[in-house]
């Protein structure tokens, strides 16, 4: 039973913390995107920050979990596409516990199925974070993608996406589709990943190579020696991972194959070498998968300043909820705000398809704003001369 309670104290703290983060601190911010999407994503990428450090205070502080790193990190600030093989559904989010020590999370986004955005709470909060969701469907997802991407790029904030070219995460039904996939292309059967498809890979790094967005791709393979947590449910149950190991490896852009068949060899390549660390590493055989030494680029920040992060990311987070719950149980203007903002979440979905897209629109607006004005000074600007 104290297993099961520490899950729900788990699953219940996130949950919570992303529901009022996304009312009490998202919400006040979301007029500003109709102003000037710029700002409104600059601020929202660190309001989005602060709670993507909560599970990882939570996983390593509360809980015990330990992270062991090797192999390259992040130059600070540098534009990358992070690959990294789908073992559980829940690697997006025990990739913060990397991502915060070398590299700064308010700079990633995810590629992830649209399906999430639908999710209460959670869903609103992605959506605000501006995440690339994707259709499974290339004739709709390419256009998507792309405008995505191109937006990243005129605002001038770097990106760090990332991808999961497995596309799910690895289980037995899933693992014996990849052997489908691999006895019709004449490919070799893997058992601790799945092959990757790499059509979206290859479109994404070629056209952030095109804009000049791409400093690297960081290839990332997670391993758990113990108590492989596969799904939320098991995080209830209080099945916490003993330890996530993490091996990384970055590529400059320029050391990148240029064209999409070859890059999409590349990719598969990196695949194959994944399975063989990975078997090394069940195995029993853990120097095999670290066996690289000691990270080549040091962390951006040192040990000290992140766990003095998680610590402050606990307290405020602990008395945030708190907060919250007291407001609305006393303020009943508080309350009808409460109410409002989850009409506007749930209503804005239905009309719109999301906050993303709202963003897109407003951002395409005011750059076609000032376009005309341009043209508008230059005809001017003849008249008088």
């Amino acid at each position: 039973m104290d297993v099961s309670l520490r899950g729900l104290y788990f699953m219940l703290t996130l949950f919570l913390g992303i529901l009022f983060g996304s009312i009490f601190m998202l919400g006040p911010v979301l007029p500003l995107m109709l102003l000037s999407p710029a700002w409104y994503r600059w601020i929202s990428n660190r309001l989005i920050a602060t709670w993507l450090t909560l599970p990882v205070a939570l996983l390593e502080l509360v809980f015990g979990v330990k992270v062991v790193i090797t192999g390259d990190g992040f130059i600070p600030g540098e534009r990358s596409v992070i690959i990294m093989n789908h073992r559980t559904r829940l690697d997006w989010m025990f990739l913060w516990c990397y991502l915060l020590r070398y590299s700064y999370l308010r700079l990633e986004k995810i590629c992830l199925k649209a399906a999430l955005k639908a999710v209460p709470a959670f869903g609103w909060a992605l959506q605000v974070a501006c995440y690339i969701f994707v259709q499974r469907r290339w004739e709709d997802d390419r256009e998507h993608i792309e405008n995505m991407l191109e937006y990243f790029c005129d605002i001038g904030e770097p990106l760090q996406l990332l991808l999961f070219p497995e596309g799910t995460d690895l289980t037995e039904y899933t693992r014996a589709r990849s052997d489908d996939f691999a006895e019709k292309n004449g490919l070799p059967k893997f058992e601790y990943v799945l092959h990757p498809r790499t059509r979206g890979f290859t479109f994404i790094v070629d056209t952030l190579n095109k804009g000049k967005n791409l400093d690297a791709i960081h290839d990332i393979t997670i391993a758990f020696p113990q108590n492989i947590a596969q799904t939320e449910r098991q995080l209830i149950l209080g099945l916490f991972p003993r330890e996530i190991h993490f091996h990384v490896r970055r590529y400059p852009a320029s050391s990148l194959p240029t064209s999409p068949s070859e890059l999409n060899t590349w990719c598969q390549e990196r695949w194959a070498e994944k399975e063989v660390r990975l078997r090394h590493f069940y195995a029993g055989q853990p120097r095999a998968f670290h066996r690289e030494g000691p990270t080549r680029v040091p962390p951006c920040k040192t040990e000290l300043r992140v766990s003095l992060i998680k610590a402050v990311s606990l307290l405020y987070w602990s008395c945030f909820i708190p907060l919250c719950m007291a407001g609305l149980w006393l303020w009943p203007m508080l309350r009808v705000y409460f109410l409002l903002m989850v009409a506007v979440y749930m209503g804005q979905l239905r009309l719109g398809g999301g906050l993303e897209l709202l963003e897109l629109a407003c951002h395409r607006y005011w750059t076609s704003v000032a376009r005309d004005r341009k043209k508008k000074d230059l005809l001017e600007g003849k008249k008088e001369g």
